[in-house]
């Protein structure tokens, strides 16, 4: 079992480091589908009073540094927005809703059970484990949501891929994670793709803009061919009436 209630210390705080040196992910397959996960999350979440964190030492117990466990990618609800260079469970009041381990054959072993153990026992909500590489888990994606029990919490699948706190349905799509709202079924697009969507939205943003101003346009130049028409058969009927011509007898 793993520890994780505080014991008082006393004397001077140590110092909890952020940073170990260690790689931040296995491969960089593992890399992008980590980064691409906090980008997502972090541009759905925007405005809300929560924060998506990425291979951040999370330390659980007060005084103990080394009691520390660095999570690919957690979200923390109930928290300032923005990064930290570490989170510390007692200073910030919130543990992590929702937990996402970027899987390997190197990690599987403390995935399974180290850190799935002390999830629970912090009473994280939801934990995904993503095998990128397709190495060893089956399916690739998987989830599991936390129960309460008399003598020690513990994760069940989850088997509708919905993860309840984000309000989102998880989906495998190859070396990433597809995001889907549950309200409308809308995919969150990564980077790359909202990258392109915002070019999209300003080159048909300024297409409209053209075309308005086109429009505003020819509605000057009809108005001033009409104002000229117009001046026209004015000067017309006065010369007309010079003549001792009655416009409308001509008109009969």
């Amino acid at each position: 079992m793993v520890s994780t209630v505080p014991t008082p210390q006393t004397g001077a705080e140590p110092v909890y480091p952020s940073s170990d040196g260690k790689p931040v992910a296995e491969t960089f397959v593992h890399l992008y589908a980590m980064l691409v996960t906090i980008e997502v999350l972090t541009q759905y979440l925007q405005g809300q009073q929560a924060t998506v964190l990425g291979n951040q030492f999370m330390y659980y117990n007060q005084g103990f540094p080394h009691m520390r466990v660095a999570p690919d990618v957690m979200v923390v609800f109930g928290v300032e927005p923005g990064g930290r260079d570490n989170y510390k469970i007692w200073e910030e009041g919130e543990v992590p809703s929702v937990v996402f381990e970027m899987t390997s054959k190197g990690t599987r072993s403390k995935d399974e059970v180290f850190k799935k153990t002390l999830y629970a026992q912090l009473g994280v909500q939801e934990y995904w484990l993503f095998d990128p590489k397709n190495e060893w888990l089956e399916p690739a994606l998987q989830g599991y949501r936390l129960r309460s029990d008399p003598e020690e919490p513990y994760y069940e699948p989850i088997g509708d891929g919905i993860c309840e706190p984000l309000q989102l349905r998880l989906v495998h799509e190859g070396q990433l994670i597809g995001f889907y709202r549950q309200d409308n079924d809308e995919r969150l697009l990564i980077p790359s793709e909202l990258a392109i969507a915002l070019k999209q939205e300003a080159l048909a943003r300024q297409q409209a803009e053209k075309q308005a101003e086109e429009e505003r346009q020819r509605a000057e130049i009809a108005e001033r061919a009409q104002l000229e028409t117009q001046q026209k058969l004015e000067r017309l009927q006065a010369k007309l009436q010079e003549l001792g011509v009655d416009p409308e007898d001509i008109e009969k």
